[in-house]
């Protein structure tokens, strides 16, 4: 399985939301990371072919997407950020209504809902409404309409939006599970939500593929250092305003600073490990006193 994306580029008017982005995609995991607005949505619901691109090509092993329609989809598996439902139908009945969508077998689709639903943690649930489920619940029933046809390429829009850490947790477990022989791309702005199981990250920032790579090679290659400092209570504003600043905790002396720069940024700072959350802050942050800032 290869998915391949050619000077991918679509255009709203006078905003590029997807620029020129080149990419090559096999089996496995991969983390789009980027911030809201990044083109992230926009990129994914070309892949699914919702919109078409204004310039470039997206190919599965070789052919245009759009080219091959049906045959396309029928193994592709989509969960964006707010997928609909009927309020009063139950789990199974709004699982069951999907699979004749997606042109499922009623025997076939019986049976992979009944192991989807046991996947997913949801089987004692089946007979409920979908308007009774908790918000973690119905992601949860969105993994498994995704999984129904049994895709091999998944993909999923910020799946853990809203979730309390144990619902994140479980999610990330469960996509690990199902990536197993199948292609999984997930888009998030939570850095938590892919540093351990995906195979490669993509950065995107205002449309474009800033850097991609394992997680290792990604921290490898900031060309930047991560150091900790305490300072002044009435210093931390003027760092603030220097620095791109990743954290900052109060201690006795003061606040401890962690801090993102090339040298040392003062003769008390100790150097610390980079993380995923550090590379993060270093492409898309900005200073704290800067428009737009994010910290």
């Amino acid at each position: 399985m290869e998915l391949r994306v050619t000077e991918l580029t679509k255009e709203f008017q006078d905003v590029k939301a997807v620029d020129h982005v080149n990419l090559t995609m096999n089996y496995g995991v991969y983390g789009l990371l980027g911030v809201n607005g990044a083109g992230k949505t926009t990129f994914m619901r070309m892949l699914c072919t919702l919109i078409r691109p204004t310039a470039g090509m997206i190919a599965c092993n070789g052919k245009d997407i759009f080219e091959l329609d049906g045959e396309y989809r029928k193994i592709l598996g989509y969960l964006p950020q707010e997928f609909g439902f009927y309020p009063d139908f139950t789990v199974q009945d709004y699982l069951m209504y999907i699979s004749s969508i997606k042109g499922v077998r009623p025997a076939v689709a019986r049976k992979r809902m009944a192991e989807l639903l046991r996947r997913v943690g949801l089987t004692k649930a089946k007979n409920k409404k979908m308007k009774k489920l908790s918000g973690g619940m119905k992601r949860r029933v969105g993994i498994a309409q995704a999984m129904l046809n049994d895709p091999e390429i998944l993909i999923l829009d910020e799946p853990t939006a809203g979730l309390d850490p144990n619902e994140r947790i479980r999610f990330r477990n469960l996509i690990s599970d199902l990536a197993q022989d199948r292609l999984v791309l997930l888009s998030t702005h939570i850095v938590s939500d892919i540093e351990h199981i995906a195979n490669e990250i993509l950065l995107m920032k205002d449309g474009r593929i800033v850097h991609s790579g394992t997680q290792e090679e990604i921290l490898a290659e900031v060309p930047t250092k991560v150091w900790s400092v305490v300072v002044s209570r009435n210093e931390v504003e003027t760092w603030q305003k220097t620095f791109k600043v990743a954290n900052m905790k109060t201690v006795p002396q003061g606040t401890e600073l962690r801090v993102l720069s090339t040298d040392r940024p003062g003769l008390s700072a100790r150097e610390e490990a980079m993380t995923l959350e550090d590379v993060f802050l270093y492409y898309f942050g900005e200073k704290a006193g800067a428009e737009d800032g994010i910290l």
